[in-house]
């Protein structure tokens, strides 16, 4: 499931980016991996499940922890939204 040492979303295939969680998550510094795939399924469907589960506008993209192999939704709140935070292969 690695494609040139970056893991793959298992949802898509496509390969997962390096993010940096905020300061204020309980994530700490190091950087995690996210699927930023628009056409991805889990990103896509979960706009219905939050709307039917919470009655929020939200969704959720993957995220993978490599450091303890953690896995699961990252909460986004539109199509753009922690973007910003991806980073740059020589930042993380």
């Amino acid at each position: 499931m690695e494609n040139k040492d970056k893991p793959v979303c298992p949802h898509c295939g496509v390969t997962l980016l390096k993010w940096i969680p905020p300061e204020t998550s309980s994530w700490g510094q190091n950087y995690q991996y996210a699927c930023f795939n628009d056409e991805c399924p889990y990103y896509q469907r979960g706009w219905e499940w939050m709307k039917q589960k919470y009655n929020v506008t939200a969704s959720y993209r993957y995220r993978l922890d490599p450091h303890t192999g953690d896995q699961g939704p990252l909460p986004v709140w539109s199509k753009d939204a922690i973007r910003n935070m991806i980073a740059k292969d020589d930042e993380a």
